[in-house]
């Protein structure tokens, strides 16, 4: 499983983006599942909402299994939480936090982030580390 953020699905939608080439090149070659949290698709949605053909080609994705939407329990609030705290200088924002226990309670390593800065800061229970992509 591949852990998306919002920033690759919005600039995977929008071929004005300045980094959709780099995501488009980095997801070609995948044959993992692509995996994300509701915080991350709402932000992505957010995002996009100047173009409803680009919302809608986001909810066509999740539609046809081409994302799975991992879910957050309630177990994960307060390590969520935790993790807000800790990492409050950055400051780290709802959606990282979901990501980053989701990665912790799966064992996924690999994200898919144009926030490279933050996530190779986050130090995930049990992983150590990400591998970032692209």
């Amino acid at each position: 499983m591949l852990l998306v953020d919002a920033g690759p699905m919005v600039a995977l939608l929008n071929a004005d983006d300045d980094r959709h080439e780099d995501c488009v090149k980095a997801l070609r070659p995948m044959r993992e599942p692509l995996g994300t949290i509701w915080p991350a698709f709402t932000e992505a949605m957010h995002l996009l909402s100047p173009s409803w053909k680009a919302q809608n080609a986001l909810w066509d994705r999740l539609a046809s299994g081409v994302l799975v939407m991992l879910p957050l329990e309630a177990d994960d609030q307060a390590r969520m939480r935790d993790l807000m705290e800790k990492e409050r200088d950055l400051p780290m924002d709802l959606t990282d936090a979901g990501l980053v226990r989701v990665a912790e309670r799966l064992r996924i390593a690999r994200v898919f982030t144009l926030d490279r800065r933050d996530f190779e800061r986050y130090r995930p229970r049990g992983i150590g580390h990400f591998t970032i992509v692209p």
